[in-house]
């Protein structure tokens, strides 16, 4: 009897284990996307964001046409079924421009929010962990920083440019200069998630097995604070690509004739009357773009939520 007993409780103890590895196991990523799957306008700005990417990427498959081909017994044509987006006034095509277009205006909304990411990654990283006086200093520098226009401060390094620099200057200059001031905001997000991980029971633990300081931020701290910064990156894209746009407005971007959506749209703007396709298509294209990544962002944002997640 005891015998059976004993294997009837290993029996049981068996079904028990098996019970429990047949359990699906959580996973923070699968949960994240079935969430972000379920808000349709978030997963359809998804889809749209990618298809502008690979476009602009894969612009010379993408279009029939040459960027800067020109049809003169063709200037200024409506909308057809050729030229989809019309003609300007050189009888180039306004669709194939405006996917040339969104190599400059997303090339420098995603290289600027990166360095503005590093940035304001690091400044924050440092401030949030050492706390004190040293976090006091380094936000006061933060908020002088932001006492001081933004859009001038581009507009004033992008005047110290040549006129007659090559588009790789201009380009690294705006870089330069969107990453130099759009970091302010990811700094004080860092910062401030920073001083709530730091006093949290693991990252006591790291520190009393002697783990260096920069172990704890790179192992332990900054992952914990993935979600809210990667919320920050797709919201930020879209104010870069608006800033962009207004640069290469006023004529301190890319030199023609290479395309941007701002340059197209100033170029654009003057023939409302007559042609206003010119103006519609890069409006709509710039449009577009920043409600699609802040649709995105927006979702991102609930799915990553940690109150959110295991809820259906």
């Amino acid at each position: 009897m005891a015998v059976e007993a004993h294997e009837l409780r290993a029996g049981e103890e068996f079904l028990v284990d098996s019970d429990i590895l047949e359990r699906p196991q959580y996973s923070a990523l699968r949960d994240m996307f079935q969430r972000l799957r379920k808000n349709r306008m978030a997963f359809l700005s998804l889809i749209i964001i990618i298809g502008l990417l690979l476009s602009t990427i894969l612009a010379p498959w993408v279009t029939p046409f040459g960027r800067d081909e020109p049809d003169f017994a063709q200037t200024r044509e409506g909308p057809n079924a050729i030229h989809w987006f019309g003609t300007d006034k050189l009888g180039r095509d306004v669709f194939t421009r405006i996917v040339y277009g969104g190599q400059v205006s997303l090339g420098v909304a995603f290289i600027g929010s990166i360095t503005a990411l590093v940035i304001g990654v690091f400044y924050g990283s440092v401030s949030g962990y050492a706390g004190g006086r040293v976090d006091d200093l380094m936000m006061r520098f933060v908020d002088l920083m932001y006492g001081f226009p933004t859009l001038l401060f581009i507009i004033m390094l992008m005047l110290v440019i040549p006129p007659n620099a090559t588009n790789a200057k201009a380009l690294t200059g705006m870089f330069l200069g969107l990453g130099l001031v759009s970091w302010l905001g990811i700094a004080r997000l860092v910062r401030g998630q920073f001083l709530s991980l730091r006093e949290k029971e693991y990252v006591e633990a790291a520190q009393a097995l002697g783990a260096s300081p920069l172990r704890i931020i790179f192992r332990h701290i900054l992952p914990n604070s993935l979600g809210p910064i990667i919320v920050w990156l797709m919201l930020q894209i879209p104010g870069l690509i608006m800033t962009e746009s207004t640069l290469s407005f006023i004529g301190l971007g890319v030199k023609p004739p290479t395309p941007s959506w701002g340059s197209m749209l100033a170029e654009g703007w003057r023939a409302m009357r007559t042609s206003p396709w010119l103006a519609v298509a890069p409006a709509g294209a710039i449009a577009l773009t920043m409600l699609v990544f802040n649709f995105f962002g927006d979702g991102l944002r609930d799915a990553l939520d940690p109150t959110m997640r295991g809820r259906d």
